[in-house]
């Protein structure tokens, strides 16, 4: 059967986005802005959650394929995640964006609104994390030996774990800057519609795709880490308390792993 009509994989390739949802929905709990001690925690967390998947759930599984060819079996994935680290570089110096807990704008300049450059960098960080439930799913509907239905679930389920601090981190701020709770909890939310978008798209391609799978794994891989190493690391890293990132990303890469070998 056809993917677009398997009621199953529809609701994996969703589950990222509500998690997205349920985390900016915290703007309607709580009050003020979020702890820098919490904020710190939860985005250690993330970086956890992304470098388990990316390393667990799509650079095992792309050497894996490969490892009939020896040595080489490396090819794929050394080269799909130099391409994703690139094409998530050229993404970042292009589009305008901001991030939280700065003033400066990053990309190509433009004469969008404080909110709209805040929403592009989270839809930046969002877009690798869509393509690798994309491509994981497209691996298990497609009879890829090295990736299960259940690994696919792994990895959505694990993303969606990891977006609840995030729409959290998107949503209250802007609430603290302003924003009515509903126009918050809907710009967050939002952030995080590029997932099922992305991972559509991929799975749509995936008869094209299935050749070379072990370099889109690795592509999806090399994107994760990207906005790990460039934007979640150095923000939970700067200033006080960065002794808790550091737990953070320990309990979200455990967590991340455990799921990806139990389910997979």
């Amino acid at each position: 059967m056809e993917w677009q009509f398997d009621f199953g994989v529809l609701v994996g390739l969703l589950i990222p986005l509500l998690g997205t949802m349920l985390g900016s929905a915290f703007v309607f709990l709580m009050k003020g802005e979020m702890s820098v001690r919490v904020q710190k925690s939860l985005l250690g967390f993330a970086s956890g959650v992304m470098v388990a998947a990316s390393v667990w759930s799509l650079l095992i599984p792309a050497m894996e394929m490969e490892a009939d060819k020896g040595a080489w079996s490396v090819v794929p994935a050394s080269t799909g995640f130099l391409l994703g680290m690139f094409f998530l570089l050229m993404i970042d110096e292009l589009t305008p964006h901001l991030h939280i807990g700065t003033d400066k704008p990053e990309g190509m300049r433009s004469h969008l609104s404080k909110t709209a450059m805040l929403a592009l960098a989270v839809t930046i960080h969002n877009l690798p994390e869509g393509m690798a439930v994309g491509v994981v799913f497209a691996g298990a509907e497609n009879g890829a030996n090295d990736i299960s239905i259940a690994s696919a679930i792994a990895v959505s389920l694990g993303i969606a774990i990891q977006n609840i601090p995030e729409g959290a981190i998107i949503s209250m701020p802007m609430r603290a800057a302003g924003n009515s709770r509903w126009r918050s909890f809907i710009i967050g939310s939002l952030s995080g519609a590029v997932e099922p978008v992305g991972a559509i798209v991929v799975l749509s391609l995936a008869s094209l795709l299935m050749p070379v799978l072990p370099y889109m794994l690795a592509f999806a891989a090399g994107a994760m880490f990207y906005v790990v190493v460039e934007e979640l690391i150095p923000e939970a890293s700067n200033g006080q308390h960065s002794n808790l990132s550091t737990i953070g990303f320990a309990i979200g890469f455990v967590l991340m792993m455990v799921l990806d070998v139990v389910m997979g």
